[in-house]
């Protein structure tokens, strides 16, 4: 399916829009650390972008060079992006929380020629990850050791006249090389040309109320294609203000000081805030509240004022399925949230739903967007003008994305209600058979667990047991009450009270003999989740599977598996 979008659409033009039409408009608010933040013109990024660019040409790279970036968000990331596209290479964005292992193999595979190092938490131990060699310039807040090292972004721009005119790149060509997050094996580099995020952007603008006076605050990672898409691209269309946080511990002040209009966030972060809310509220005191016609507004607005998005006009979710129930809690809060479906492969761009409509699906597909179900086993699959170029160096995985007659598969199964909406039921792959012959789907029920306040999360196994058996990692205040003997006992009996609740909704086969609470923290470092925070189901499974059955054969509710 061919990409169409006029050439003004695409994002060096956009650029060049914003340059000469409002160069005086704050375009990027930074955080400096104590309180400190600086407001970036589009004449100063444009400016500093261009520089940048120039002293990437007289390094002798050559047109559709690949350059990484690893760094958390931040002005520089954007301009790096920026510079890079104005040089005429392709940007190859890293997850900040990567391992080293996996920053040496999405360099080495991508080939890249140059590294951008930013703000980072862990440079330390990420740096090993680094070839020896490659040359590195390192941003304004990068680490301390990473700017005595390395060549300075401040400097370059300092020292450096300002690449002229306005170069452009046609809209079929490699803008980007995503590497996915991999809940299975090893990333994979999927490669988007500037149509495919143009074609997007007017695409999603039917359905997301972005303009002008829209304030975003960037927090997910930029290398992940929703974040990219949603901030980066975005702004490209529609000149928005866009806010960085500075931290997790200033995120409060962060979402105060942007008081975001549009806010996307992950269902593993919308259950954080919902858990932060009933912490301080109990569910029962606040369901009384809302019940009360004269303080509901009162109590609602002093909520969304507390996470900051009291001026939010839309929410949406996405990336992972969001719990039913959880988009429910929202919106009985005032705040209705859509969620959004796609995958990497297309830009993460096939479906939303209208805010607190068809909750439990992710609506109907964006105009453009084709899906259907394969017949033999429920798999969605997709058209869409925004799919991806294929897979980097990889031809063989990139035949297999595709069916014979050209469409997507996504892997995850799916089903339509009467008005047309999808339903995600699972992956195809994720449903196992228990020892009794019976397939189960493990989403669902991981969707009913993980809304419990002590749950960080979880996942469902049981391929060869007689009936599946919830794992569940325990969140730190969860953690925290295990040392009182008193807070084990309380929480035990919540657990308990948690897998009979869910059990009575289940079939049979479903029906979970046992959760394991878990103390150990599964992290990227031991690679049991995604830089997205995605579980890694096949990781799980491998580093606990040798006590599946002794744990099922406990004959207890609740088994702890403490480290």
């Amino acid at each position: 399916m061919a990409t169409i979008v006029a050439d003004d659409a695409l994002a060096l033009q956009r650029l060049y829009y914003w340059e000469k039409t409002a160069p005086d408009r704050v375009a990027l608010t930074q955080p400096l650390g104590g309180g400190m933040v600086r407001d970036y013109t589009w004449r100063e990024v444009l400016d500093e972008s261009r520089r940048m660019a120039a002293h990437l040409q007289s390094l002798g790279l050559q047109h559709g060079d690949r350059i990484a970036i690893l760094s958390k968000n931040t002005a520089h990331w954007l301009m790096s992006d920026f510079a890079i596209w104005l040089a005429g290479c392709v940007s190859v964005p890293l997850y900040p929380t990567l391992t080293p292992g996996t920053i040496r193999q999405i360099l080495a595979h991508s080939e890249s020629k140059l590294l951008f190092v930013g703000k980072l938490d862990g440079w330390d131990h990420m740096k090993p990850g680094v070839p020896v060699g490659l040359p590195c310039i390192s941003h304004p807040l990068a680490p301390d050791d990473a700017k005595q090292s390395n060549a300075r972004w401040d400097d370059i721009v300092g020292r450096t006249a300002p690449l002229e005119g306005e170069p452009v790149r046609p809209g079929d060509e490699l803008s980007t090389i995503i590497y996915t997050s991999g809940t299975t094996g090893a990333p994979k580099g999927v490669m988007h040309s500037f149509a495919a995020f143009a074609w997007v952007v007017q695409t999603a603008l039917q359905r997301v109320p972005l303009d002008g006076n829209t304030r975003m605050l960037s927090y997910l990672p930029l290398s992940h294609v929703v974040e990219r898409a949603l901030v980066e691209h975005g702004q490209f269309a529609t000149g928005m203000h866009v806010y960085f946080a500075e931290s997790l511990e200033t995120f409060a002040a962060d979402m105060r000081r942007a008081r975001p209009t549009m806010f996307f966030s992950v269902p593993r972060l919308w259950v954080k805030f919902q858990h932060g809310v009933l912490a301080k509220i109990p569910a029962a005191k606040l369901d009384r509240l809302l019940k009360l016609p004269i303080v509901r507004g009162l109590v609602r607005r002093k909520i969304l004022t507390a996470l900051g998005l009291q001026d939010c006009i839309f929410a949406a979710g996405g990336a992972a399925p969001m719990p039913p129930e959880l988009l429910r809690w929202y919106a009985r809060i005032g705040l209705n949230v859509a969620e959004g479906y796609g995958m990497t492969e297309n830009l993460a761009a096939t479906h939303i739903t209208v805010p607190g409509q068809a909750i439990g699906t992710v609506g109907l597909p964006y105009d453009g967007v084709q899906c259907r179900l394969d017949p033999s086993d429920g798999e969605i699959q997709i058209k869409t003008p925004a799919t991806m170029l294929g897979y980097y160096k990889e031809p063989e995985l990139t035949r297999r994305a595709f069916t014979d007659d050209g469409w997507m598969h996504t892997g995850d199964k799916g089903v339509f209600d009467a008005a047309g909406n999808l339903k995600i039921t699972g992956r195809v792959k994720d449903l196992f058979k228990t020892s009794k012959g019976k397939y189960v789907a493990p989403a669902p029920i991981e969707e009913l667990l993980v809304m419990h306040g002590a749950v960080e999360a979880c996942c469902v196994a049981g391929a060869n047991l007689g009936q599946p058996i919830g794992l569940l990692m325990l969140n730190d205040d969860a953690v925290r009450k295990l040392q009182d003997p008193a807070g084990r006992v309380e929480l035990e009996t919540s657990l308990a009270d948690l897998l009979q609740a869910i059990n009575r909704t289940l079939d049979p086969h479903e029906q979970m003999d046992c959760l394991v609470a878990m103390t150990e923290a599964w992290t990227v470092d031991n690679d049991l989740i995604t830089p997205t925070l995605k579980v890694k189901r096949n990781r799980i499974e491998d580093a606990f599977a040798g006590n599946f059955e002794s744990w099922a054969r406990a004959g207890r509710e609740i088994v702890w598996h403490e480290k």
